[in-house]
């Protein structure tokens, strides 16, 4: 009964406490590759509207402008650099983050793979020191935390050192948007360490990483099951004693099919929002869906904003 009453009251809060926390920020320039349907388009323009974001449109011009036109956008003053395909507006984008023109990058319409390819460009990308990986930051109205769900986007299969970088990543974000320091669940799909499944051995070994200082910043633990991570009730008939154990505010899953299609099950079942981001390249991704809706949308770019304005002052930005 408790817990039917806090979903009441948290729905939708978290994403509408990011966007306010955003908006107070200035816009910024945003580079927008292939913006060539409906949904991108206006997902670009609706951030400009809501002070989010200065969108840089980067495709074909002509199919731009006769978008907008068809659906009745606004885009004067935006400019719109001139390319003829979406490989080449992928390329051009991450160029115009490259040359300072721009500080967050954001997926039009076309394929996460072929803007992810030019972003990890080992000549002419975005590339860090750390692996490229994604986050679903979820707004779940039956739940009270806002929950972060990684990776379910980017990386398949990772090894023990991928997901030392996606759970850092991971962390970063979370220490970003001043949301204090995260309690990280590393999921499987039980508890106990077995030789079994290999996962809860990984689960393991990165909490011990993160008592030695190779992950910092949170507080792991795992293998833990999903319902154990979240629900303090499940953790206790299980007779789990642990800080993390249902107060879980990341998860991390074992491979992008599991990541998949948790945040799909929250999405589609439960009416969760699913804002993404795309973190470990220089600068925010911005990777919406086009089943997004305008929440999401907005929710995502806020998200990028405040993790790049945190970035220029190297402190969390209060959301």
């Amino acid at each position: 009964m408790a817990e039917a009453i806090v979903s009441k009251i948290h729905r939708h809060e978290k994403y509408e406490r990011l966007v306010a926390a955003a908006q107070r920020l200035s816009p910024l320039p945003t580079a927008v590759a292939q913006p060539c349907d409906e949904s991108s388009l206006r997902g670009a323009i609706e951030a400009r509207d809501a002070g989010l974001i200065t969108p840089i449109l980067v495709g074909p011009k002509a199919k731009i402008i006769d978008i907008a036109r068809t659906i009745g956008l606004n885009l004067d003053g935006l400019e719109i650099i001139d390319v003829p395909h979406s490989h080449a507006a992928a390329a051009k984008a991450v160029d115009v983050v490259r040359s300072g023109k721009a500080e967050l990058l954001m997926k039009g319409s076309l394929h996460s793979d072929e803007l992810l390819g030019a972003v990890t460009s080992r000549e002419t990308g975005l590339r860090t020191e750390r692996r490229i990986s994604h986050v679903f930051v979820m707004d779940v109205p039956t739940h009270s935390q806002t929950l972060f769900v990684t990776d379910a986007a980017v990386n398949i299969a990772p090894d023990l050192m991928a997901k030392r970088d996606i759970i850092q990543n991971a962390i970063d974000l979370y220490t970003a948007l001043g949301l204090g320091k995260p309690k990280v669940a590393i999921l499987s799909a039980v508890e106990t360490v077995t030789t079994a499944i290999p996962s809860t051995i990984e689960a393991a070994a990165l909490c011990k990483m993160a008592d030695r200082g190779q992950i910092t910043g949170g507080e792991l633990d795992g293998p833990l099951a999903f319902d154990n991570a979240i629900s303090l009730t499940a953790a206790r008939v299980k007779g789990i004693k642990s800080p993390v154990a249902g107060h879980a505010q990341i998860l991390v899953v074992p491979d992008l099919e599991a990541g998949n299609m948790l945040a799909k099950n929250l999405t589609f079942i439960s009416n969760a929002d699913a804002a993404g981001i795309v973190l470990g390249a220089r600068v925010p991704i911005i990777l919406t869906s086009r089943a997004d809706n305008v929440r999401t949308r907005l929710a995502s770019c806020a998200v990028a904003k405040l993790l790049a304005y945190s970035r220029r002052a190297n402190a969390p930005i209060r959301a």
